[in-house]
């Protein structure tokens, strides 16, 4: 059965690549970015029709709130939610910025449940599915990744405590955890050495985060979980 899907974040990375995949599967997808003119041209690359390109910053509340409206008054009512948007300011603690740490917790924390708050509303008589992008430091941490794993763990307890809030209304919440992904956001990482580190041997591909996205959208009976998309990275951590 075709479904709206909402994907933020949807312009590039993991994102687009969950556009993609909802696309290719017969979805109506909503792709959103900060950047108008990105979103544009991925919406223009999915296959299908009548897919929507919009802007938005999701820390910022009123952002997201418009965004919804314009959702619900030209395309109808939500089935799927990714929560792809996600930023990185790498630093040890005591090199870290407030305003860098703000940005971080905003963005990647507080911006998914401005979002799913959103999404609730035209979830909650219909029923529906989320998936927010995780890390897998949000569950083992690591080093020069303090803030950018509070945010990634904080992702985690919200997701769990969601899923258990909706699951009467037939909404289910889990959570992906990507590992290394060859993104935008692990281009300044030594490859070498994190190649190293995963049994593996070798960083993600965007489309194989978006496969596992795509099965928990899609599975019936699995809520308020957590799934590590990283390599086997996790054991060796």
């Amino acid at each position: 059965m075709s479904r709206l899907a909402v994907v933020f974040g949807g312009s590039r990375g993991i994102g687009r690549a969950v556009s993609q995949l909802l696309a290719q599967r017969g979805h109506r997808v909503v792709v959103l970015s900060r950047n108008k003119n990105a979103a544009q041209a991925t919406t223009e690359s999915l296959p299908g029709e009548k897919h929507l390109a919009l802007s938005c910053d999701v820390s910022k509340e009123d952002d997201v709130q418009r965004a919804f409206e314009t959702i619900s008054k030209t395309c109808g009512t939500v089935g799927y939610l990714v929560n792809a948007a996600g930023i990185n300011r790498d630093a040890l603690l005591l090199r870290s910025k407030s305003e860098d740490m703000m940005s971080v917790l905003h963005t990647n924390l507080l911006g998914s449940m401005l979002t799913c708050r959103g999404a609730l509303r035209s979830m909650l008589s219909h029923g529906g599915a989320i998936v927010n992008i995780g890390s897998v430091v949000g569950v083992k941490g690591n080093s020069g990744q303090c803030v950018y794993s509070a945010s990634k763990a904080g992702l985690e307890g919200f997701t769990r405590s969601l899923a258990k809030e909706v699951s009467s209304r037939n909404i289910r919440v889990n959570l992906v955890a990507p590992g290394f992904v060859r993104t935008d956001m692990t281009t300044g990482l030594e490859k070498e050495e994190a190649v190293r580190r995963i049994p593996l041997g070798r960083f993600g591909e965007p489309a194989e985060v978006a496969q596992a996205v795509l099965f928990l959208l899609e599975s019936p009976y699995i809520t308020g979980q957590v799934l590590l998309v990283d390599g086997g990275l996790q054991l060796a951590l």
